[in-house]
């Protein structure tokens, strides 16, 4: 038997949970009903479709030994599309379905405005993606202990950027750019902060709007100031047009951006103009040996279990080990568990703080070629 097996029999355990009656704890007699919540539909439905996909697996590895505490595990999904009052509607509707805890959102402007949802219902909440520190920082303010995250923050994440910015590009023009959303500014944001920490100094710093297609006039600009560096601080989809233009314009500058590039649709929109860009995210789990075997069967399922796939499966693997060590399916119990704990996962060991972030994160760069990405 595998190490990972070993694992996933300990979460099935056949224990007899302590299922509160009414409120979120309250299942089926033979079930547990658990959600993933992310961007099914819309433009960013590629990490919509990575959640899914590493829930389904969790979920069905888990099931495959007998569920959590002798219960099989049923799955809902919920599309937010990435917008905040669909987010909530979306949470809403899990409260009302009862659901024990959400792997999700991923938008932190998705996520956040979620969270007090969950927080009133008492429904357990574990993002595999939302990135804005925001989320994990408002919740402890308000002393609310349901929110956790398996990803990292994006003021870690901005301080590994500017540092390699300060050390390789000292002294080149560096344009900073964001979406205007929670996740894009706040990551620009947390990158410039860090950058001038370090006696940097912005040549440009601008905003464009999520879904615009055309950026002549903002390539445009940035060309007259002979920007060298673009940073970026929002998706795939803008960040794939905005390096294309600028090579069809002439402008060759590097562009540098975060983990909402880990999808190979942005090389679909770059196309050749994408190579060399530069992205932050954390070390790849598909080469975690921890990992293996879920990601051989990922790709025996022909599929890429690429960006955050992995780190949704390890959510619900935090979930189910929780419930297999406090007998439990309060949220009360598990979150003071989640903050004892030291978790075996698929994206390696997990530990969380008393504000539910992990506790050891660790951003490295990756650069795209021929289409793929890979670690520097």
């Amino acid at each position: 038997m595998t190490k990972f097996s070993k694992t996933l029999l300990g979460a099935a355990a056949g224990i007899a949970l302590a299922v509160a009656a009414g409120g979120a704890s309250a299942q089926m007699k033979d079930e547990i009903v658990i959600a993933v919540a992310g961007p099914i539909t819309g433009q960013y439905a590629s990490f919509g479709e990575q959640m899914k996909r590493g829930a389904e697996m969790a979920i069905a590895d888990l099931n495959r030994v007998g569920g959590v505490g002798g219960k099989k595990i049923r799955l809902e999904i919920g599309d937010d599309a990435c917008d905040p009052k669909q987010a909530v509607a979306v949470a809403n509707s899990f409260v009302s379905k009862k659901v024990a805890f959400v792997a999700g959102h991923f938008c932190s402007s998705s996520s956040i405005p979620a969270s007090e949802v969950y927080a009133d219902a008492g429904v357990l909440q574990i993002t595999p993606a939302s990135t804005n520190p925001k989320l994990t920082d408002e919740a402890a303010k308000k002393k609310w202990q349901h929110v956790f995250r398996t990803c990292g923050r994006d003021d870690s994440q901005g301080k590994v950027a500017a540092a390699y910015m300060l050390k390789n590009y000292a002294g080149k023009k560096i344009a900073f750019l964001h979406d205007k959303s929670t996740y894009g500014k706040g990551l620009a944001d947390e990158t410039l902060a860090a950058f001038k920490e370090g006696k940097g100094k912005e040549a440009m710093y601008e905003s464009y709007n999520q879904g615009d297609k055309d950026f002549a006039a903002l390539v445009s600009k940035m060309k007259a100031a002979a920007i060298d560096v673009i940073y970026v601080g929002g998706y795939h989809t803008e960040a794939g047009l905005i390096v294309r233009q600028s090579r069809e314009q002439g402008l060759n500058a590097q562009l540098i951006s975060g983990d909402a590039l880990v999808t190979d649709e942005f090389w679909k929109i770059s196309g050749p103009a994408g190579a060399g860009t530069l992205m932050t995210f954390g070390p790849d789990p598909r080469k975690n040996p921890a990992a293996k075997e879920v990601v051989e069967k990922f790709k025996a399922a022909k599929y890429e279990p690429e960006g955050y796939t992995l780190y949704t499966y390890a959510a619900i693997q935090v979930w189910a080990q929780s419930v297999n060590a406090t007998k439990s399916t309060k949220t009360a119990d598990l979150a003071k568990k989640m903050r004892e704990a030291t978790y075996d996962t698929v994206i390696g060991k997990l530990r969380f703080n008393a504000a539910g972030d992990r506790r050891d994160t660790d951003y490295v760069f990756y650069v795209w070629k021929d289409g793929k990405y890979a670690e520097m």
